[in-house]
C-alpha cells in the first residue's frame, strides 16, 4: 500500500495548488466586481478621469484572472468568476453608452458570450438609472437616445431564444430588462407632457397678464394650443 500513499501525496498536493488558486481567483473577483461598481458609479457622477482609473483596474483584474485560471477551466468557468466579468461587461457597455463612445465587443473584453449577453442585459438598468437622473432635471432628447439604446439591447436579447444551459440563463435578465424599458418610457412619456403643459400654461399666463383678453365662447384650449386653430 506504499505506492497508494505516494499517490496519495500526489493528490493532495495538486488539491493545495488548485485551492490555492481558487482562493487567490475569489479574491480577484471581488476586487474586479468592486472597481466595476465604482466605474459606474463614477459614470453616473460625470467623474470621466474616476471612471477610467476604475475600468483600466478592472481589466488588469479581468486579464490576470483569465491567465491564473487557464490551466483550471472549471475556476475560470464556475459561478463566481463568469458573475465578477459579467459586472466587468455591464460596468464596460455602460459607461461606453453613457459616453457616447464605441460598444465594446466580447473580444475587446475577452469574455464568452454567454457572460457578455448578461452583462449587456444587466446594462438596462444602468441606462435606466442615467435617464431618471436626467429628467429630474426636465426632459430632453439625451434621455431619449438612451432609451433608443436600451430598446436596441433589449431587440436583441429577445432573438437569443436558447436553453438557459446554452445562454447562463439569459431569459429571466430579457424578462427583467423588457420590465424596467417599460417603466422607463412611461416615465419619459410622463415628462414630455409634462413640460408640454408647462410651457403652454405659462404661454396662458403671459397673454392672461397682457392687454389681451379670451373672447366670450372660446375655449381655453385654444390659447394654450394655438395650433389646432389651423
Amino acid at each position: 500500500m506504499q505506492k497508494l500513499e505516494e499517490i496519495a501525496d500526489q493528490i493532495r498536493q495538486s488539491f493545495d495548488v488548485k485551492t490555492a488558486a481558487r482562493d487567490k481567483a475569489l479574491a480577484q473577483a471581488r476586487a474586479l466586481t468592486r472597481h466595476c461598481a465604482l466605474a459606474i458609479r463614477a459614470v453616473h457622477r460625470d467623474e470621466t478621469d474616476v471612471m477610467q482609473e476604475h475600468l483600466n483596474e478592472a481589466r488588469t483584474l479581468a486579464g490576470t484572472l483569465r491567465c491564473d485560471l487557464a490551466q483550471y477551466p472549471d475556476l475560470y468557468y464556475a459561478g463566481y468568476t463568469q458573475d465578477a466579468l459579467k459586472e466587468y461587461v455591464e460596468a464596460n457597455i455602460a459607461c461606453a453608452l453613457i459616453q457616447h463612445q464605441p460598444l465594446p465587443t466580447p473580444d475587446d473584453l475577452g469574455v464568452i458570450h454567454p457572460t457578455y449577453m448578461n452583462g449587456l442585459a444587466e446594462v438596462v438598468g444602468e441606462l435606466r438609472r442615467r435617464c431618471l437622473d436626467i429628467l429630474r432635471h426636465g426632459y430632453s432628447e439625451e434621455a431619449e437616445g438612451l432609451l433608443n439604446h436600451m430598446d436596441d439591447i433589449y431587440s436583441v436579447l429577445v432573438t437569443m431564444d436558447y436553453p438557459d444551459a446554452i445562454t447562463s440563463g439569459l431569459r429571466r435578465q430579457t424578462d427583467v430588462a423588457r420590465s424596467i424599458i417599460e417603466r422607463t418610457r412611461g416615465d419619459l412619456t410622463f415628462s414630455q407632457r409634462g413640460e408640454h403643459l408647462e410651457r403652454s400654461l405659462s404661454r396662458l399666463s403671459q397673454q392672461l397678464s397682457g392687454s389681451e383678453t379670451i373672447p366670450e365662447g372660446q375655449p381655453i384650449t385654444s390659447i394654450l394650443n394655438p395650433q389646432d386653430e389651423n
